[in-house]
């Protein structure tokens, strides 16, 4: 499941009439990448919870006739076969979250979707590039431990106090057992550096959890919280993931996942690299 209800408020005036999920990478939505790295890990299944003003992601998801009737002519085939494949990604499905009520809300409202089955959160503003996807890596540890399992990287002592902390004991590899954790953690609290940066493999354990959790930080009622209380009694598994993160909600985030998409981009990347490497030199 997709949480894509948030407002955007971090990258203003953008968002106020367009969805921070909708943001351009090079040629393509933040959230189409997201569902990407989805398909490319054997998901087939995907519920994005959405709110008011978004519809503009349906839309993106959904066929185009009259657009695809335009490109239905000669020399338009390649544009006409990307825009089937967008809505043949995969069986997409929309729920409204009517009250922004934290990410923990957003995650239960996914129950009747997921049922008992274990399920992935891709953060709606979370964009990971890499070779292996983020939640290829999550479905792995889940398959290996039989539990719970989350996408974790070091950051900064500036950051951790925006994010969640995570009290982390090496397994092997770039597993880590996790059985603590905290959200956004006031300084000399922090458990470690590690913080969860937009993935995660919940089971429906997670449910029961989140319906008692009380408004946490900011008043909403926090994904991460219940996740503290999972991996205090069954323990979660932390994955040091591979691959880029962008943070889509940040100025900052939506440049560099520009920048470093069109350098590496098919189409343009040649010539972008030589227009920033003649835009440095007049630094």
């Amino acid at each position: 499941m997709i949480p894509a209800a948030g407002l955007g408020t971090r990258v203003l005036p953008a968002t106020k009439a367009m969805p921070k999920e909708m943001l351009p990478i090079v040629d393509k939505p933040a959230i189409q990448y997201i569902v990407e790295e989805a398909v490319r890990s054997g998901i087939e299944d995907i519920l994005i919870i959405t709110g008011r003003g978004k519809g503009i992601i349906e839309d993106h998801f959904d066929r185009a006739p009259e657009l695809e009737a335009a490109l239905a002519k000669p020399g338009k085939e390649k544009a006409l076969e990307e825009c089937l494949g967008i809505a043949g990604l995969a069986n997409i499905f929309f729920v409204r979250q009517k009250q922004t009520l934290g990410l923990g809300h957003a995650v239960l409202m996914a129950k009747p979707f997921t049922g008992s089955d274990p399920f992935v959160v891709l953060y709606g503003d979370d964009v990971i590039m890499g070779e292996d996807p983020c939640a290829a890596q999550l479905c792995r540890a889940y398959e290996a431990y039989g539990r719970a399992a989350v996408g974790i990287k070091e950051v900064s002592a500036e950051d951790i106090v925006r994010y969640s902390s995570m009290k982390a004991a090496p397994i092997r590899d770039n597993h880590y057992l996790i059985d603590d954790m905290i959200e956004k953690p006031a300084p000399g609290r922090e458990f470690s550096m590690f913080s969860i940066l937009g993935r995660c493999l919940l089971t429906a354990d997670i449910y029961p959890i989140l319906e008692h959790t009380k408004p946490g930080a900011g008043g909403e009622i926090q994904l991460t919280d219940a996740m503290a209380e999972l991996a205090r009694t069954a323990g979660v598994t932390g994955v040091d993931f591979t691959g880029k993160r962008y943070d889509m909600g940040n100025k900052l985030g939506v440049m560099q996942a520009q920048v470093e998409t069109a350098l590496a981009h098919p189409e343009i990347g040649p010539a972008f690299r030589a227009y920033l490497k003649g835009l440095a030199g007049s630094l």
